[in-house]
């Protein structure tokens, strides 16, 4: 046998017992380690609990004393507001004054708001013949004066002070003016082609003609010659023509594009839908409110205001009592002096409250969003909701020349056509004997856009469907846009009215906005899109654009220095393309931070009674608090001078019934709803930013102009800075 095998492997090393004690001594620190960090996270708990438990109690004290002193801001922030009604009336007072200055004036022309006067006025004019084309121009001058003050009436007249049968009447003048000037301009231009061998260009032999106005441009050309290589009609001194083809060069017709600076084409919208009581009631006939405006109101004001308005019948049951007591005692001619004194005050009173009702819930009706979405029925109809008509209309119209004037042994002898001017068939609906597509190819047009109108993209061509009531954009082909030279050019398949179109919500939504005093009741709005900066001008009752930039260049505008009211301030703007107000289906169209419409009415109202003394800005963290708050910046400002470079803002929450001033700030990692230091909320924004401002600027609070607070507060439900950047 041999030798035997080594055991594998070694013997185990003994554990030292100066390694067992650090052993031990490692595992006993480690274990009091673990006791000191869960006594340093238990005492953490009960700090953090300790510190939650003061902040709920000084949140409790701090939502006890605001209820203890809510009546009392409550009250005081009505007396302010009353400012809203006394606007109001003040708007209605300015109505009256500017009819009965009308009627002294005598000047000839009707007045829009009576019915008789304007039915004399369109059958006068219809009975007038014979009209050239630059008559009808001056006529038109009052004729779309009357279109826009019927227009004015319906927008800025309130709700409760139009009746039903007076909206149906100033639409249907409207559509009756507007019928018979396009009947007009069509009986001119028939007159004016009647001449055009006595108007011939001596160089080619064709008659060319514009006429323009403030309002409208008319570009005609009478193809005397037919000469077959004469295809490209070019208007002197012009980029506006057309590109005919030889069926058209051939043929014995007159070309017309009438530029109408305004849409009489596209129907009325439909008018807002009117309260059930559309205008108030004598207060002696009784003092509550019918079920569909105390639902209005309802919506209109927060729990507190319910609260305040349920005794309606407060005058009535006053005048009871008094009576009863004038049963009682003596002397009851002076008693009853006193009561009907007392009771006239409480009538006042009550019609004011009533006033103030009414304009919270036409204000409130301004920010709410549409249920539903417009339907278009057609793939290639307009849909008018997402597009607006820019620039006018251009009628463009092939026409049949009509028999010419002709000197007879000294006279001009002409043929009038009993059926009047005449359109040509352009494609002919038979044509049997050509293809279609080559005898009758589109029609190339080229447009020069007014000056005064601003396009960000490049414009939507559409065409009018008589049929259907409707603009739709199929049958267009070609489009070209060129923004440096203002031209279109498009090919056209059939003639008629043409517009072009830009996006409604192409500066929406806004990237930031601010609301800056310029001294007593003067303010600055400014409101900042993806493509232009928008300043506007707010003074007592007026708006006036103060500039405007685009792509961070300053732009021109014709109404730049222009003071106008609100209503027509913001026509004007939309009309020019410098859109920035939503309507009630724009939330369809643009991704919005909606909020309330209760809170966003309550929070522009506030804005506007502070508007003279503090300036407002957007925060970033108005996105991220819920539906149910809005959150902005507030700063004190006395001055005109805009101090960009002191960074005082502070950011405020309100909810309607609640403002408190955050702990973060705009540069802050989170948002937070947490309160300020040695701050307290209160039940108003005015008594919020009133805690730390001075008393100059509480001064120039209380002591501005019910005017320019309404028009202040109307700009903002305008814009709705709060839900749509």
């Amino acid at each position: 046998m041999g030798p035997k095998a080594k055991k594998s492997g070694s013997k185990k090393k003994k554990i030292t017992k100066a390694e067992q004690l650090k052993q031990l001594q490692e595992e006993e620190e480690k274990r009091l380690r673990e006791a000191e960090e869960a006594r340093l996270k238990f005492e953490k708990e009960l700090e953090r609990l300790e510190k939650q438990r003061i902040e709920k109690e000084k949140w409790q004290q701090l939502e006890k004393k605001d209820l203890e002193r809510r009546p009392e801001e409550l009250e005081e922030l009505y007396s302010l507001e009353e400012c809203f009604p006394e606007a109001e009336k003040l708007k209605q007072d300015s109505r009256s004054l500017s009819q009965w200055n009308h009627y002294i004036q005598c000047d000839g022309s009707p007045d829009p708001s009576v019915p008789q006067e304007m039915n004399t006025f369109i059958s006068l004019w219809k009975e007038e013949t014979n009209e050239t084309f630059e008559t009808v121009i001056e006529k038109s001058k009052l004729v779309l004066q009357l279109i826009e003050k019927l227009k004015l009436m319906l927008l800025e007249t309130a709700p409760h002070d139009l009746r039903e049968k007076n909206i149906t009447q100033y639409e249907g003048s409207i559509s009756e003016l507007q019928e018979l000037l396009h009947l007009k301009f069509n009986i001119a231009t028939e007159i004016l082609l009647r001449q055009a061998s006595t108007l011939a260009d001596l160089d080619n032999g064709n008659m060319e003609k514009i006429i323009q106005d403030e309002n409208v441009t008319l570009y005609v050309w009478a193809n005397l010659k037919k000469n077959p290589r004469y295809k490209s009609v070019r208007f002197s001194n012009t980029k506006t023509g057309f590109e005919i083809p030889r069926i058209l060069a051939t043929s014995d017709i007159a070309l017309r594009l009438l530029h109408t600076h305004y849409d009489h084409v596209t129907p009325l919208p439909s008018a807002p839908a009117q309260s059930p009581s559309p205008t108030p009631r004598p207060l002696s006939a009784g003092s509550q409110l019918c079920k569909g405006e105390a639902e209005s109101t309802a919506d209109a004001d927060g729990p507190e205001d319910q609260a305040d308005s349920k005794p309606r019948e407060r005058g009535s049951v006053f005048i009871q009592e008094e009576e009863r007591k004038v049963d009682e005692q003596g002397d009851p001619e002076v008693q009853m002096a006193s009561v009907e004194k007392e009771a006239k005050a409480a009538e006042g009173d009550l019609e004011m409250k009533l006033l103030s009702e009414m304009v919270a819930a036409a204000q409130l009706d301004l920010i709410k969003n549409a249920p539903e979405k417009p339907e278009v029925s057609e793939s290639k109809e307009v849909d008018l909701c997402q597009f607006t008509i820019l620039g006018g209309v251009y009628h463009l119209d092939i026409l049949e020349l009509p028999p010419q004037c002709k000197p007879v042994k000294g006279w001009m002898m002409v043929e009038i056509l009993k059926e009047g001017l005449q359109k040509f068939a352009y494609p002919p609906e038979i044509t049997e004997d050509f293809e279609t597509e080559n005898a009758f190819p589109p029609v190339e047009v080229t447009l020069q856009i007014q000056e005064k109108v601003t396009f960000f993209e490049e414009p939507v061509v559409a065409r009018w469907d008589a049929e259907g009531k409707y603009w739709r954009t199929d049958g267009i082909s070609d489009v070209y846009y060129s923004s440096e030279d203002r031209l279109v050019s498009f090919k056209l398949e059939t003639f008629g009215p043409v517009t072009l179109m830009q996006d409604t919500h192409i500066n929406m939504p806004y990237q930031s906005w601010e609301l800056r005093p310029l001294g007593m009741n003067k303010a600055l709005l400014t409101v900042t899109t993806v493509f232009t900066e928008i300043q506007i001008q707010i003074k007592e009752n007026l708006c006036v654009l103060a500039s405007i930039k685009v792509k961070d260049k300053e732009h021109g505008s014709v109404l730049e220095g222009k003071w106008m009211a609100p209503v027509p301030f913001i026509i004007a703007l939309k009309e020019t393309g410098l859109n920035i107000f939503p309507t009630v289906y724009s939330h369809f169209y643009v991704a919005i931070n909606n909020k309330v419409p209760l809170v966003e009415m309550k929070a522009y109202q506030q804005m506007a009674l502070l508007s003279s003394a503090f300036a407002f800005g957007w925060s970033k963290w108005n996105t991220l608090c819920n539906s149910t708050n809005v959150v902005f910046k507030v700063r004190e400002t006395l001055t005109e001078e805009h101090p960009i470079d002191i960074p005082n803002w502070a950011l405020f929450m309100f909810s309607g019934d609640r403002a408190w001033r955050l702990k973060i700030n705009e540069e802050s990692e989170s948002f937070s709803e947490a309160l300020g230091e040695e701050t307290e909320f209160h039940s108003t924004l005015y008594h919020m930013v009133k805690d730390a401002a001075s008393k100059e600027a509480v001064e120039k609070v209380r002591s501005s102009s019910c005017q320019f607070v309404d028009s202040v507060c109307y700009m903002l439900l305008s814009t709705r800075v709060l839900s749509y950047s």
